[in-house]
């Protein structure tokens, strides 16, 4: 079994922007990556074999929605993850902290109390069971259980939300190692191959994110990126900069925290991924980030192009007849219209949402292709001008 780890491939002279690969046990990511997000097991109305021909090398799956339905227990009988999903590379779960932002449930220091959005039941998380469901499930990648606290806190209630993040973090890592050793000892197979509850961090190569909090003030970033860049996590993550922050405020942010982050360690940015916000954590040195903006844009028939972004639900489409951008090589842009596209979303034909979020999609991966080559030539702030 391939050990999880990160290798600094190329780095650009003229920025902190980095190429690299992450080795998981279903794969290699080649970073800088962009990765979508599957919320409940699914990046929506596209098949894994088109996400395989996009490009896509990791996804995310959120592990509160996958604890809600269909049960992490239907996940472990199915084999997990990877194969209820039929997706044979890597993937990546969160802990359930954004939801702490998103549905305000009741805090303690023990963990979240959430009511189910679908039925009104009660359903406690903690650092622990976070970590016990993110390993049921199989995920390569699992983020620790954190606070993320909402835009316009004030420094006393981040500071104290901090400290519990931090207290959550040692929570999190204790119950992932103390899994792996007690599966490692226990050495339980079923019909050879470890059931996803069972198998060492050696056999699932499960690998554990912290996360760095602290929302827009400087002494309580570096604060915690000291503290999670001195636990023993096998990557960091960044998270509440998607949360109502500026873009001004996010890249303040990644100032004060990624100087302070080990080089050798993968770094990942929760929630964030506009085009020219990928210039920006890129030249800072983020390898991978997930947002939900392509795919739900696309949507609502915003569709992507270069230096601009266009609806394509607006009559002046309705005779356009070239393709949604000049040059794009994915499936929509080669077999299909402005004006097809137009017609579907006007008539609200599920096949609009498709082919607008395949190019959406695709846009993206092959504008970080490019990206990627552009840092191992040098070549990266150039290719930002031409951008931005």
């Amino acid at each position: 079994m391939v050990k999880f780890g990160f290798k600094r491939l190329y780095k650009d002279s003229h920025s902190h922007a980095r190429v690299g690969e992450i080795r998981t046990a279903h794969g290699v990511i080649k970073t800088p990556a962009f990765v979508p997000v599957g919320t409940q097991a699914t990046v929506k109305s596209l098949t894994p074999e088109e996400l395989t021909d996009i490009g896509v090398q990791l996804y995310f799956v959120n592990t509160y929605h996958m604890y809600l339905r269909p049960g992490i227990d239907v996940v472990k009988k199915a084999g997990g993850l990877h194969k209820f999903m039929n997706w044979d590379k890597p993937l990546m779960t969160d802990s359930g902290g954004f939801q702490i932002f998103s549905l305000k449930p009741k805090i303690t220091d023990d963990g979240a109390e959430f009511q189910s959005h679908w039925d009104g039941s009660r359903h406690m998380f903690t650092p622990e069971k976070s970590m016990q469901w993110q390993a049921g499930l199989g995920s390569d990648i699992h983020i620790a259980f954190d606070d993320c606290t909402p835009y316009g806190v004030t420094h006393e209630k981040a500071k104290k939300s901090l400290a519990r993040t931090h207290e959550w973090a040692k929570r999190s890592l204790a119950e992932h190692k103390k899994m792996s050793l007690r599966a490692k000892r226990s050495n339980l197979f079923d019909n050879g191959i470890a059931a996803p509850s069972e198998r060492s961090r050696n056999d699932t190569d499960q690998a554990l994110f912290g996360v760095v909090q602290g929302s827009i003030f400087e002494d309580l970033r570096k604060e915690s990126a000291k503290v999670i860049a001195h636990m023993d996590f096998d990557g960091i993550a960044i998270g509440g900069v998607a949360v109502g922050e500026s873009k001004k405020e996010m890249k303040n942010v990644l100032d004060w925290v990624m100087p302070l982050l080990p080089q050798e360690k993968p770094r990942h940015l929760l929630g964030v991924g506009e085009i020219d916000d990928i210039f920006v954590m890129i030249e800072h040195g983020i390898d991978t980030f997930d947002c939900v903006a392509p795919t739900r844009l696309a949507r609502v028939g915003i569709l992507y192009g270069k230096n601009k972004q266009i609806d394509i639900t607006k009559s002046l489409f309705r005779n356009d007849f070239h393709p949604v951008e000049k040059n794009c090589l994915c499936y929509t842009c080669t077999h299909f219209t402005r004006a097809y596209i137009h017609h579907l979303f006007h008539v609200k034909e599920l096949l609009g949402y498709r082919l607008a979020t395949i190019h959406n999609v695709h846009f993206i991966h092959r504008l970080v292709d490019d990206i990627r080559q552009a840092i191992a030539e040098n070549q990266f702030l150039e290719l930002k001008r031409k951008w931005l």
